[in-house]
Parts: structure tokens; sequence; C-alpha cells
């Protein structure tokens, strides 16, 4: 089964020593707010793109038509 998004974001914050609450702090959230966030995995586009700035990580969301592997 495929990890969430929170999941995700919970692994790179682990291996970059680095706490919820600082990720929250850094992203200007309350603490309980992004770990809403985060059990919900429930996040926008522009959020993602925040987070891993945050996190020092590349983020790319794109679909592939199969058809013609456009890239949208």
């Amino acid at each position: 089964m495929p990890l969430t998004m929170g999941e995700k974001i919970k692994i790179i914050c682990k291996r970059r020593n680095m706490t919820i609450s600082q990720l929250a702090e850094d992203l200007g959230q309350s603490r309980q707010n992004f770990s809403n966030k985060l059990n919900r995995d429930n996040f926008t586009e522009k959020e993602l793109y925040e987070i891993a700035n945050a996190l020092d990580c590349s983020f790319s969301a794109k679909f592939v038509m199969n058809d013609t592997n456009e890239e949208i």
C-alpha cells in the first residue's frame, strides 16, 4: 500500500532530525493545525511545494497522459 503524503512528510522530518513542531513553525502554522493536516492527509499542491522547500527537498506533481505522454 502506498504511503500517504502525511507519512512521507513524517519520514523526511525524521531523516532531517526535524520535529513536526519545527516544520509547522517554518511554515508559519500552529503545530496543532499542521498535525491535523498531516493526520487528514489534506494538503494543497501549493502547500506541498512549501513543505518541500522547508525540508530542502524537491516536489513534483503532474499527470502524464498515457496515450501521448503529455505532462500536465
